[in-house]
């Protein structure tokens, strides 16, 4: 409890103090929820930007540990609902920083199975070209003379379906 006081103080030693003793645990923590380097990092730089920002509206009588988890947390829901709303504004051009990370969640078991279960639920059409795509590596051309369509609805088809998987795996992460 003393350690809030003195950061209600602007103590930035004792800040720096709480720094390095929560750092790794803030990043641990997020990093299990959403199995996400990039958003590990951002998480744990905002949260603690955070303590500092509103370090005067801090409770006394409540641990500093508790606080700052409830910090983290909060700013990691804030963080990957912009993301997920980003989405939905940009489309499948969205560009997001933390791909590489989302690979290594999806090789999860888990996770590979809800993301199977999305594709067969999708329409047949859309699902047969997106497989045939992704599974079988046929180009949009070949793809388009197989079904006889032109390639502009196969790479319509292929959007549609990334999108929809983009969608339900931030959902999940949230």
């Amino acid at each position: 409890m003393e350690h809030i006081k003195a950061i209600k103080e602007d103590n930035h030693k004792v800040f720096n103090q709480i720094y390095e003793q929560y750092h790794q645990q803030i990043y641990s923590f997020i990093i299990l929820k959403t199995r996400s380097e990039y958003i590990s990092e951002e998480v744990t730089q905002l949260t603690f930007i955070k303590l500092w920002k509103q370090r005067k509206q801090l409770n006394e009588h409540l641990e500093i540990h508790i606080q700052i988890f409830g910090m983290a947390r909060q700013v990691m829901i804030d963080l990957l609902r912009k993301e997920s709303n980003r989405f939905k504004y940009e489309g499948e051009s969205a560009n997001t920083p933390f791909t590489d990370s989302l690979i290594t969640a999806i090789e999860s078991k888990d996770l590979l199975k809800i993301m199977e279960q999305d594709i067969e639920n999708m329409p047949k059409m859309r699902r047969l070209v997106f497989e045939l795509s992704r599974k079988q590596g046929l180009t949009h051309k070949e793809i388009a003379q197989l079904y006889s369509i032109s390639p502009k609805t196969v790479e319509h088809h292929i959007g549609k379906a990334l999108m929809q998987l983009k969608q339900h795996l931030y959902s999940i992460m949230l």
